[in-house]
């Protein structure tokens, strides 16, 4: 009888993150039958969809709250058929909200459960840590100072890498060259998020081309479903024709080899413009609430930008809540700008950055083995196989 693995994401960058982790899997392992919980990418990859995760991928205690009754009806669903099936491992990649609940069904059924990108315990909820080394065999880490957050644990934890650097090797194109002109805006891909950053996004936009008249916007939607939602908030904010704004779908990649500099919903996107050499400002607003509470978790974090906290220092300028405004993303942008003051600054803070993720070989790593010394702060290989042979 094959072996059966599940991968289970909840978001978009989750579901990218399970397709190359099954592809990595079955690399591994040949015949391996992998099931799980995602969306279109991990479909593609050969995952056998168990629930499809595109409708889940909310932010925030206010949003999580209209979607309850799907993920209490989700989480029963998913534990009493693994509780059923007897996987050989199940995968839980980020989204702990729902991820953490399901860790603590399964490993009271006694399926084992590995915990691939961990939740930001050093951002929120530190204590969860506690619950992780209860209900999971093994937690690999995609960030190099992760693993130290675990140390009081009896966890086994594992740097692996982040698994963009693989990912992002094949989209390279050294034939792209990066215009001067041309500006990005990354208002995120959630509904959320680009309706309550867009149009400060557009209005900096409009303000920094009053002041460089060659400067040329793009927005780079990740697919066709954002880039309406994006047309509508312009359109009932009055502002869709503030400023030449193209929005162009499937290609985010592609812009972010060419432009010159960018303003983006502070998230995977940071990393991403990191690692392809793109220097950002970095935004966010929750909602009143959300960020309240928040507040009172984040206490002490020097940082909410990834790429910062990996480099351990502001690489990206950040901008949260009603910081978000034209005046103050104006300077922040010509700041970065082709002979801004403070480009090269930015320039060297990311290739520091993406040192610190480890070798470009992420995810064959993750699927095979990862380091488990917690110490260390890259990974060694070995292992015996991280996910594929938890049996």
């Amino acid at each position: 009888m094959a072996t059966t693995i599940w991968i289970m994401a909840g978001e978009e960058s989750g579901d990218a993150y399970g397709a190359r982790l099954a592809q990595a899997l079955r690399a591994e392992r040949p015949g391996l039958v992998v099931k799980g919980m995602g969306g279109r990418a991990m479909a593609a990859a050969g995952v056998e969809i168990l629930l499809d995760s595109s409708e889940l991928g909310v932010v925030g205690l206010v949003e999580v709250l209209g979607h309850l009754g799907t993920f209490v009806r989700a989480l029963k669903a998913l534990s009493e058929r693994a509780a059923a099936e007897r996987p050989a491992a199940v995968v839980l990649i980020d989204y702990p909200g729902f991820n953490l609940r399901l860790a603590r069904r399964l490993h009271a059924a006694g399926v084992p459960v590995v915990y691939y990108i961990s939740p930001q315990i050093w951002a929120w909820k530190r204590g969860r840590r506690h619950q992780m080394a209860a209900w999971c065999r093994r937690l690999l880490c995609i960030f190099p100072f992760e693993p130290a957050y675990f140390a009081d644990t009896p966890l086994d934890v594992r740097f692996v890498g982040h698994p963009l650097l693989e990912s992002l090797a094949a989209e390279r194109d050294p034939s792209l060259l990066r215009d001067p002109d041309l500006v990005l805006l990354l208002p995120g891909s959630r509904r959320s998020e680009v309706e309550r950053l867009l149009p400060d996004l557009v209005r900096t936009a409009a303000a920094l081309r009053e002041r460089h008249p060659a400067l040329r916007f793009v927005l780079p939607a990740p697919r066709e479903r954002v880039a309406e939602i994006a047309r509508q908030c312009l359109a009932r904010a009055g502002l869709a024709g503030l400023v030449d704004l193209q929005i162009d779908v499937g290609r985010t990649h592609h812009w972010m080899q060419r432009a010159a500099a960018g303003v983006a919903a502070s998230g995977t996107v940071t990393m991403e413009a990191a690692i392809l050499g793109l220097p950002l400002v970095s935004v966010y607003r929750l909602a009143p609430l959300t960020h309240a509470l928040g507040r009172l978790v984040l206490r002490g974090l020097p940082y909410f930008t990834i790429v910062n906290l990996v480099a351990g220092r502001e690489v990206f300028a950040e901008f949260l809540q009603r910081e978000v405004r034209a005046e103050r993303l104006v300077p922040a942008l010509e700041a970065i700008l082709p002979g801004g003051s403070r480009r090269g600054e930015v320039e060297a803070g990311m290739a520091a950055a993406v040192q610190a993720l480890g070798a470009a070989t992420a995810v064959s790593r993750t699927a095979h083995g990862g380091q488990s010394d917690r110490g260390a702060a890259g990974p060694r290989g070995g292992g015996g196989g991280a996910v594929a042979r938890m049996r």
